[in-house]
């Protein structure tokens, strides 16, 4: 079950403390970033911010929804695919491509002896359908994986376990059909949008200021969720799933829902990816970097959706410094820090907030500490 405190502002859309939380992360990410780091430090922050919006979708789906996935690199791997498709015909103009035996299509099609474009590449001439096609193909996929599983209540540990192998298995048809999907090496040389640079320092930047509003927008969407009686009902569903049931609730609509709104977010992090990095390849797709996307999470606070971005940014920034000072070492770093999530503090760094530095704030400041949700002990982890 939940705890929750009856206060005037329950029902609020965001709450006092809710408030200067999201001005502290527009604050940093949007004025003292940019300000303070140099263009590539700058891109790579970007590229890290890009993953909180997987991260983000997974407070919603494990977090209030007690759905753990182990499969967002499918959905982050989707929406990059889409636009990298998108940008790599903007690549293979006839003009560009004039030295290929068929000019006209991407590089590695024409490698590989293929004499015209698939007709599934087609619509990502179009912009504005692959903006669509962004959102809607992980959507609809997390939809057809939702509805087969949880129509069937299948759940816990086995709809984990049943990610897990979905993204095992759309690298591999990835890596597999090279000459549609450029194979191991992925969807390269990604130059322009709509004619635009996208390579150079100020273009990274511009991108960069576009991804932090689309998260800081996704931020609210999903606050506006929790603060709905459907977030009411997840956490509901997440405590106790047969009594939501009998109360006349449709439990797998609810977790459908849940899941597929966590598969859009993770679409639009996996599109911005591409923008800023300027590639898509299949090791974004697969198990490793998908359990990794549960870490930034964990660590950040499954029930925080801030949490969730600073946890995003802490795990990356992490992992960059142990990669260029012991890249042997950053692995066994990984494990040490998701052992310490998971036996010293569960509710990661929301957590410990709230149990050590808001009361200290409180008693200094001569107020109530802020009312958080927090599951009883014993509540079930999923």
């Amino acid at each position: 079950m939940v705890i929750r405190s009856k206060s005037a502002d329950d029902t609020a859309f965001m709450k006092p403390l809710e408030i200067v939380s999201i001005l502290i992360i527009a604050a940093l990410i949007l004025v003292v970033l940019p300000a303070t780091l140099d263009a590539f430090r700058l891109n790579l922050v970007g590229k890290y911010l890009t993953y909180a919006f997987v991260a983000l979708g997974l407070v919603l789906c494990w977090g209030f929804g007690g759905i753990l996935s182990l499969g967002q690199g499918i959905f982050f791997g989707l929406g990059g695919y889409c636009m990298a498709m998108y940008l790599k015909l903007e690549a293979s103009s006839v003009a560009n491509t004039k030295i290929q035996s068929t000019p006209g299509i991407p590089d590695f099609m024409d490698w590989n002896q293929l004499t015209e474009l698939p007709f599934f590449w087609l619509p990502f001439k179009s912009l504005t359908l692959t903006v669509i096609l962004i959102i809607a193909v992980p959507t609809l996929f997390a939809f057809f994986i939702g509805a087969a599983m949880f129509k069937r209540r299948v759940g816990g540990v086995y709809f984990a376990i049943i990610t897990q192998a979905i993204a095992a298995i759309l690298t591999i048809l990835i890596v597999g059909r090279q000459g549609y999907t450029g194979g191991i090496n992925g969807i390269t040389d990604l130059r322009t949008l709509q004619g635009w640079d996208i390579r150079t320092d100020s273009a990274k930047q511009i991108l960069y200021f576009v991804n932090s509003g689309l998260l800081i927008a996704c931020i609210l969407l999903a606050q506006y969720v929790k603060r709905s009686k459907l977030g009411r009902v997840l956490v509901a569903m997440r405590d106790k799933e047969d009594r939501v049931r009998f109360s006349g609730y449709s439990v797998a609509n609810f977790k459908i829902f849940a899941f597929c709104l966590a598969a859009a977010f993770a679409a639009i992090g996996g599109a911005m990816f591409t923008l800023q990095v300027g590639f898509m390849s299949p090791s974004f797709v697969g198990i490793v970097p998908s359990i990794e996307m549960v870490i930034y999470t964990a660590v950040g606070g499954r029930l925080s959706l801030f949490g969730a971005v600073y946890g995003t940014l802490l795990v990356n920034v992490a992992k960059t410094a142990f990669s260029e000072s012991f890249p042997e070492l950053w692995l066994f770093g990984l494990g040490a820090l998701f052992i310490a999530v998971v036996m010293v503090f569960p509710n990661g760094l929301a957590g410990i907030y709230h149990s050590y530095v808001d009361p200290l704030v409180a008693r200094l400041t001569r107020r109530r500490p802020a009312e958080t949700e927090q599951p009883l002990h014993g509540a079930p982890a999923e």
